[in-house]
């Protein structure tokens, strides 16, 4: 059965969506079995796996409003052993929706486990905000990663963050953990940077993840060329770093 991990932070830029694929893509090219499912409605998940979102019959926002079932919009990215459930602007309007089904209508969750036994992991990338959606993947989820870039707003948001995935596990869903938080577009030239990792430390030092992302050029620009930076460039900085963070996750969860 799979391991269902969500990647969130009310906070956008930070890093997100491009830890969600490529840890994702790491695992996968470890040979266990992917499936990404992307819950953002700007699709940056699905168009950075080489998907083009113009030619997308049928989303998550299909399965979310159960209009569809999952297992018919999977799609099988071209790197080994990663599919994809993308997502298009559609996903939008589904915060609205998501209101007035009720209560015992979880459709995510019956969706994620018809297909839970097809995969060794299902990751989730969630939307920059504390909405449906979010709520939705996280009370689903066995754990939540938290990528965070090394700012003082940033750090402001993580209390929080904390707070939701508290009432989550109250309401919804007792299991949900925290799998780690990840400092991304690291600069460790920059007092700021050290002051931030300093004050991380001090309340969440056991969930930090070992070795941060960095800020490179060729993370920036994989995405443009619908691929995970493993494949883009596999042997970049970025790369390793995230090949690190794929393999320290693997033994947390």
């Amino acid at each position: 059965m799979a391991k269902i991990i969500s990647f969130s932070n009310q906070k956008g830029g930070v890093g997100k969506t491009t830890s969600c694929v490529n840890i994702a893509a790491q695992i996968a090219k470890k040979g266990k079995k992917v499936l990404l499912v992307d819950m953002d409605p700007q699709g940056n998940a699905t168009s950075g796996l080489g998907i083009s979102k113009s030619k997308i019959k049928r989303t998550i926002y299909d399965v979310v409003i159960g209009n569809a079932d999952i297992s018919d919009c999977i799609i099988k990215t071209a790197f080994s052993n990663l599919s994809v459930v993308p997502a298009n602007i559609d996903l939008a309007g589904a915060e609205l929706e998501l209101y007035e089904l009720e209560e015992d209508q979880n459709f995510t969750k019956l969706a994620l486990d018809s297909v839970r036994d097809r995969f060794d992991y299902i990751f989730i990338d969630c939307p920059p905000s504390l909405g449906m959606l979010t709520v939705k993947a996280l009370s689903v989820s066995d754990g939540v990663v938290i990528p965070m870039q090394c700012e003082f707003y940033s750090l402001e948001g993580m209390s929080q963050l904390f707070n939701t995935v508290k009432k989550i596990r109250e309401l919804y869903n007792p299991g949900l953990q925290v799998v780690g938080i990840l400092l991304t577009m690291y600069n460790g030239r920059l007092t700021l940077t050290g002051q931030v990792v300093a004050e991380i430390r001090k309340y969440y030092q056991e969930k930090l993840f070992k070795v941060p992302i960095s800020r490179t050029v060729r993370l920036s620009e994989a995405p443009g060329y619908g691929q995970p930076i493993c494949y883009h460039d596999p042997y970049c900085k970025g790369a390793l770093e995230y090949a690190q963070v794929a393999k320290e996750l693997m033994m947390r969860i």
